[in-house]
């Protein structure tokens, strides 16, 4: 169940750009819906289970993963919080697919032996929704050819789902299993604010931004 819904994830994310060609002012609300639910999901849950076993150092461990989105940031251009450009005719983008596909590794690793599991499994497949969007549009500007974009979506698909599999079957990353989480817990919080506290357009108050941020915190809430 977890890898099938980490790999429809980014089906789901094709599909959209393919069948719907959706539009900028959608992809920003719904990076918007993704970023609460995944902000509300790790204070309200992520948070309490890596400081509940009393080990030391989480804070510094939170801060690591803040820093480390930062380094992926350069090399991704923001993709994971909406800030890219899409030209045509643009190069492949390896920068971006190996920043992204990094971010989706790790992200999949706590989900192993987690608590918690179905909480962070929800916020990481939300999450990748809009950001196969972007890859996949991504993709569509680009001079590489269908099979090979393809190719490089089943890889990023699989990404997340391979990360899951090495918590589970790697001792040391299971030892460290609660350490990963705080980095990620950092990961997760430098994107979600980015993305519900980035400065609008001209300083002006978007409804249609704030309503997707609302009903992202209310299903996090309730979930």
């Amino acid at each position: 169940m977890t890898y099938l819904a980490l790999i429809l994830s980014v089906l789901i994310g094709v599909i959209i750009v393919f069948g719907l060609k959706p539009s900028n002012k959608f992809v920003q609300l719904l990076l918007a819906f993704s970023g609460a639910y995944l902000l509300s999901i790790t204070i309200l849950h992520l948070f309490p289970e890596v400081y509940i076993g009393n080990k030391s150092n989480i804070g510094l461990y939170i801060i690591l993963g803040l820093l480390l989105q930062l380094i992926l940031d350069f090399f991704s251009k923001g993709a994971e919080h909406g800030h890219i450009h899409i030209h045509d005719n643009i190069a492949f983008p390896w920068a971006l697919f190996i920043s992204l596909g990094i971010h989706a590794f790790m992200e999949g690793i706590p989900l192993a032996h987690n608590h918690n599991h179905e909480h962070l499994l929800w916020a990481i497949v939300i999450h990748k929704i809009p950001i196969s969007i972007i890859l996949a549009t991504f993709f569509v500007k680009s001079k590489i050819s269908k099979n090979h974009a393809i190719l490089f979506l089943i890889l990023f698909a699989l990404m997340s789902p391979f990360g899951s599999l090495a918590g589970e079957n790697i001792s040391i990353l299971a030892t460290y299993k609660t350490e990963i989480t705080a980095i990620i817990i950092g990961v997760f919080l430098h994107i979600s604010t980015i993305i519900l506290f980035e400065t609008s357009k001209d300083h002006k108050f978007n409804l249609l931004k704030f309503i997707a941020i609302l009903v992202g915190m209310i299903v996090a809430y309730l979930a």
